[in-house]
């Protein structure tokens, strides 16, 4: 009575139910599963993958520290650091605590240290504190008081030159244009 197999005799009054986002679209539309596996369409903003994504809602407020390798999303309040492994903080969230994940999204508010591979600020987005990122987007409107520091977060401090002999203190020596830091002072115009 129910299979749709036996009796085709209305296979255009069903409605059609709209593919899901990040699945292409087919040109016809098929009753039976298809045979072939389907692709997803790379989506142009990274999104937090369903299967390992722990939500910490609106009306929750956490304090301690969070740690794993799973995806968060942050609706509430978390008083301590989080690192895992991909972070979104919404609009209503709010992190006072650093902050470490591969990605990090905010949309919310984080008072302290941010540091990832990849970091958007969305334009709703407020942080107070550095920022370490290997890419960083920063969208118009969203604040950010602190410093912005590109390169790994895992990488090692420049090793520093050793001291010279006392021989060679007496006499300087010319520094190379290209390893010497340039200072632009913006406040004098």
């Amino acid at each position: 009575m129910f299979n749709k197999s036996k009796s085709p005799a209305k296979p255009s009054s069903v409605p059609s139910i709209p593919p899901l986002p990040d699945m292409p679209q087919s040109p016809q539309v098929s009753q039976a599963p298809s045979a072939q596996p389907r692709q997803p369409v790379p989506s142009p903003q990274p999104q937090a993958s369903g299967r390992n994504l722990s939500t910490l809602s609106a009306d929750l407020q956490f304090e301690g520290n969070i740690s794993g390798s799973g995806d968060l999303q942050v609706d509430g309040q978390i008083k301590g650091d989080v690192k895992v492994g991909r972070l979104i903080v919404g609009e209503t969230g709010a992190i006072e605590g650093s902050v470490n994940a591969d990605y990090v999204e905010v949309r919310g508010r984080i008072v302290g240290a941010v540091s990832g591979k990849q970091v958007k600020l969305i334009s709703t987005a407020y942080v107070d504190g550095d920022i370490t990122a290997e890419q960083l987007s920063i969208d118009i409107g969203a604040y950010f008081q602190g410093r912005c520091i590109q390169g790994s977060r895992n990488a090692a401090p420049a090793p520093r030159p050793s001291a010279q002999p006392a021989v060679a203190a007496q006499a300087p020596q010319p520094v190379p244009q290209a390893d010497t830091p340039q200072r632009i002072d913006m406040s004098s115009h």
